[in-house]
Parts: structure tokens; sequence; C-alpha cells
């Protein structure tokens, strides 16, 4: 029988053994740490980023689907999302701060170039980071932009939502702290909107305050710089994810593909179509033989 003392320089050897799929991860940018989670394994990396005030429970869902495909996903939340931490001053929470956020995420993991994707917020902050980083984007995919179209909607949703928040504040805590015990569901889109009610009514007003300052998107310029491959995913159903906006991105965008989702919800509540495609756009973009899979004028509804 082998002795303990000549067992220690093969437990050395071994290491620390890696997270669970799925465990909360988490890492530095400055004085504030960010969770992240992991899903699959090689070197075909996603990283996916949240809607505003919602969290990566939401993706789940597509996370484990894709990594079934082939793919190594990782959920990041954004600073004061989710598990992250939660800063409630209003200048941490800029979308160009938070791309740079994404890029220490990336030196992290020790990756030099990934595909980048997300939802609403999760969007403008992939294309801001394609604007600073081009060389680390090998691909985007991109759901539900905010652009220009959308401004005078957002400001009619968000300015009297933060009033809100403002000014309940004593309420509203009182919600947060009952849901902030609930036990989770299961049910990703379910567990991650009890996460945003459970979130303390300061955070919240710090996220919207400092989506008002700073860019939020890239310059058109800026955009139609963007060569990486691009899938653009978009609906009519609300104003502030409007469907201008994604048709008009589609087409700033120099190798992009647009198509039409059936409702705002599809990708959690039918998400077969919509997996398919995504997977199928992670295969073209990491295919050695090519990089441009733009499809000619058109839209896949």
């Amino acid at each position: 029988m082998a002795s303990v003392k000549s067992l220690k320089p093969r437990l050395a050897e071994v290491g620390p053994r890696p997270a669970a799929e799925g465990a909360a991860q988490t890492f530095a940018v400055g004085q504030h740490r960010l969770n992240y989670e992991v899903y699959g394994s090689g070197d075909r990396v996603l990283v996916w980023l949240n809607p505003i005030l919602l969290d990566s429970k939401l993706s789940r869902g597509l996370a484990r689907a894709l990594a079934a495909r082939g793919n190594r996903v990782v959920l990041l939340d954004l600073l004061g999302h989710g598990r992250s931490e939660k800063p409630v001053q209003p200048s941490a929470h800029r979308m160009d701060l938070y791309a740079t956020h994404v890029l220490a995420l990336l030196d992290e993991l020790g990756l030099d170039e990934v595909v980048l994707g997300g939802i609403s917020l999760g969007t403008n902050v992939s294309l801001l980071t394609a604007a600073q980083a081009p060389e680390r984007v090998r691909g985007l995919v991109l759901e539900m932009p905010v652009l220009e179209t959308a401004a005078p909607a957002a400001a009619l949703t968000f300015v009297p939502l933060l009033l809100n928040v403002r000014y309940a504040r004593l309420p509203l805590r009182l919600l947060s702290q009952v849901m902030s015990r609930l036990p989770e569901s299961g049910i990703g889109p379910v567990d991650s909107v009890i996460a945003t009610i459970g979130t303390d009514p300061d955070a919240i007003s710090a996220i919207l305050r400092g989506m008002l300052v700073g860019p939020i998107a890239p310059t058109v310029a800026q955009r139609t710089a963007i060569t990486a491959p691009a899938l653009v995913l978009g609906h009519g159903m609300d104003l502030i994810h409007s469907w201008p906006d994604a048709r008009r991105l589609a087409r700033q965008l120099p190798n992009a593909r647009l198509i039409r989702t059936r409702t705002f919800a599809e990708l959690w509540v039918r998400p077969a179509r919509l997996t398919g495609e995504i997977a199928g756009f992670l295969d073209c973009v990491w295919d050695e033989g090519s990089r441009d899979v733009a499809e000619p004028p058109g839209v896949s509804a």
C-alpha cells in the first residue's frame, strides 16, 4: 500500500478541481467583484450578457443547449446585476465601463477571442466591446438592440421607473427583502424576475441613472467599422426594442444577418428555432475556412 507521504506529489500534480458546470464564480474588476457561470467546455466560447435589471438565470437554458452543441458558454452578470456587486454610485454603471468589464473577464479566462452576445443591454454592451477591442470579438449575437429609434420610448419607460424607485424606497425595500428570501423555482426566467424584485431599490436606482450618462451604443461610424460576423435578432412587439432599430443595425454592420423573432420572449418560451439559428451561426463563425456568414439582404422569419 502506498504511504501517505508517497501520495503527496501525485495530489499536487492533480491541482484544484475545475468548478462544477453552472457554479457561481467571481473575478475582480478594480474594487468590484463580478459573477459568472460557465457551461460546456472547449475553445469555442460565447460570452452572453444579461438585459437590464435581469441576470444570468434568464439564459441558463440557452447556455445548456448551446453547450450541448459543442460550445463553452459564459454567462456574465454585469455590474449591479445578479450575484455581481451592486454599487450605488451611478457613475459605476456606464455602458462603456461595462464593456471594459467584459474585456477584463476575457483576460481572467485567458481568452484572446470570443463570440459576444446578449439581450437588450447585453447587446449594446457587446457592440461597445466590439468597438473598443475588435480583435477580441470573433462574432456577435445581438438580440433586441436599443438604438436611436427607441430613445423616446426608453425615456418614457425608465424615467418614471427611476422616480418610483427613488421616491418609494421604503415599501420597495420591504418588498425586496421578502422576495430575496424566496427559494429558486428552477425556471430561469421566473427566477431572474424574482431576483430583480429582490434587488435593493438603491442599486436599481443607480443602474437606471447610470444608463442616462455616457454612450449607450457605438456611433454609426463605429458600427460600420465592426467587421465581425453578426446575427441580429429583433421583433416588433415594443417600442424600446423596435424592429426599425434591429433592421437598421443589420444594415450598418458589414457582415450581418437579420432574423425576426415571433415574440419578444421566443428565446425563453419556445427556444428551439432561435437556439438552432444561434448554434448554426456559431458553427459558421468558428469554421476556420470562413468568417463570412451574412446572407443576401432579407429577413429570416
